[in-house]
């Protein structure tokens, strides 16, 4: 099991390593997996539901099959008919029912998160584990407001896992206004106001990705949004609705895209397509940033399914240039920061990132793994609390380095990608945390001409 081998020393696991050499153009079409974050919602929503749910498209990564297992665990009826062809018969809002085991999460932070407001309305008592870097995680900024509520959770110090949730069946409303912009814990608080009467709402600063909004709606809650978007905004739900089984179809997910999409950019003569993703403004802010650096982006056969607006990107090679991102844009691309940081790595000019705090508390360390890998393979970056300096030369960079992927997938797919475009081959210690968001990722990569070595992820 994936959570047993990464406890493992680093020697055990050479024989995971991957490196990426540079490459020359790619091309071709590739189909990006499902979306990880309405993956994720419509296995819990789908259980909460009242009939059959079918979900076509689910991305099967190992964090995403972990949140399968845990609903059925929980009483609803998961079934796998095909690929990416899920059917959930769900329970109702409050119909789950104690698991006979823990549930294990492996390397989920949002299935964690997600499944504490879920279990807050449960009369029942869970146990939710992971993998060592999930049991490693805060989970107070969840368990606060969900404890105001009427759920109790024991943990471990700090409120990290293995964690009881001790739901309640008189749960009570609340609005809670977020400090920290975060999808993660506005889903949480949602999940479990399905269960309590009356309105409960959250207030942000900075929006955050609405599919449990959009999710939500889709199954029949009623689910208010006030505010521009601008400046905050407040959501609020009313509960105890009956949600009614519907069809998701899931889009693929943008943030997996990221990884062929900026390697797209930075290896000369490439032009690829991805068909088939989700173009949600809320998870747009990569390639709002990568059009102001000057790269060659464009929106083809854009639409609607299930909710979602969908589209084609085309990716076309050439030059980038550094700029300032934004703090404000951290929330709509939070994910996204590291392959962001090899675009800039080989962009003409400084690129500066702020508001990056969040990623201190990610699957690892984030911004620090990004600096270190950076400075490994001859990049010049400055690195503070919650801010990042890329400068770029306009050239490749040197490469060279061993990267630890700290067991985390996004670090170890973005200096793939930098491996691409490197003088020198760049490699990560440990390609096997891809599969927990991105399973196929080398095959997909190779397919359209990209040179990585090692076992496949």
């Amino acid at each position: 099991m994936a959570d047993n081998d990464a406890e493992q020393p680093a020697g055990n696991r050479a024989n995971r390593g991957l490196s990426a050499h540079g490459s020359g153009p790619l091309r071709g079409a590739a189909k990006i997996p499902g979306d990880k974050s309405i993956s994720h919602r419509a296995l819990m929503l789908g259980a909460l539901a009242v009939g059959e749910c079918q979900i076509d498209g689910l991305l099967e990564s190992d964090d995403v099959l972990r949140t399968a297992a845990a609903m059925a665990a929980l009483g609803a009826e998961v079934t796998q008919t095909g690929a990416g062809q899920w059917r959930v018969w769900g329970r109702g809002v409050g119909g789950l029912r104690e698991p006979e085991d823990v549930i294990d999460l492996g390397n989920s932070g949002t299935g964690a998160r997600l499944m504490a407001g879920l279990l807050a309305g449960q009369g029942f008592n869970t146990v939710l584990t992971g993998d060592a870097s999930l049991r490693s995680r805060p989970m107070a900024r969840v368990t606060v407001p969900l404890t105001k509520m009427g759920a109790r959770f024991v943990g471990r110090g700090g409120d990290r896992l293995p964690m009881m949730v001790m739901g309640s069946s008189d749960l009570q409303p609340i609005t809670h206004e977020q400090s920290v912009a975060s999808a993660q814990v506005k889903t949480a608080v949602l999940l479990a106001g399905l269960h309590a009467p009356g309105e409960t709402s959250v207030i942000e600063a900075a929006p955050t990705r609405d599919h449990t909004e959009r999710m939500l709606r889709h199954f029949g809650a009623q689910v208010g949004v006030s505010g521009d978007g601008g400046n905050g905004r407040k959501i609020t739900l009313t509960g105890q609705p009956e949600l009614a089984a519907q069809a998701v179809r899931v889009p693929g997910d943008p943030s997996s895209a990221a990884f062929p999409a900026v390697a797209g950019l930075l290896v000369p003569g490439s032009e690829i397509r991805l068909p088939g993703l989700c173009r949600n403004p809320l998870r747009a802010g990569l390639y709002e940033t990568l059009a102001e650096m000057g790269a060659d982006l464009a929106w083809e056969a854009k639409r609607e399914e299930g909710g979602e607006p969908v589209g084609d990107l085309v990716v076309r090679a050439g030059p980038l240039r550094g700029i300032e991102v934004p703090a404000s844009r951290a929330p709509t691309m939070i994910d996204e920061y590291p392959v962001l940081a090899m675009a800039a790595a080989c962009a003409q000019g400084s690129t500066v990132m702020r508001g990056l705090g969040e990623l201190r508390v990610k699957e690892s360390d984030r911004l620090g793994a990004v600096a270190r890998g950076l400075v490994a393979c001859g990049v010049d970056v400055e690195e503070g609390d919650d801010h990042l300096v890329v400068h770029g030369k306009g050239t490749p960079p040197p490469g060279g380095g061993l990267v630890a992927s700290a067991l985390d997938h996004r670090i170890a797919m973005s200096f793939l990608v930098l491996g691409l475009v490197s003088q020198k081959p760049v490699a990560i210690d440990d390609g096997e945390p891809i599969a927990s968001s991105f399973p196929g990722f080398v095959s997909l990569m190779r397919g359209l001409g990209a040179d990585l070595r090692g076992a496949a992820a």
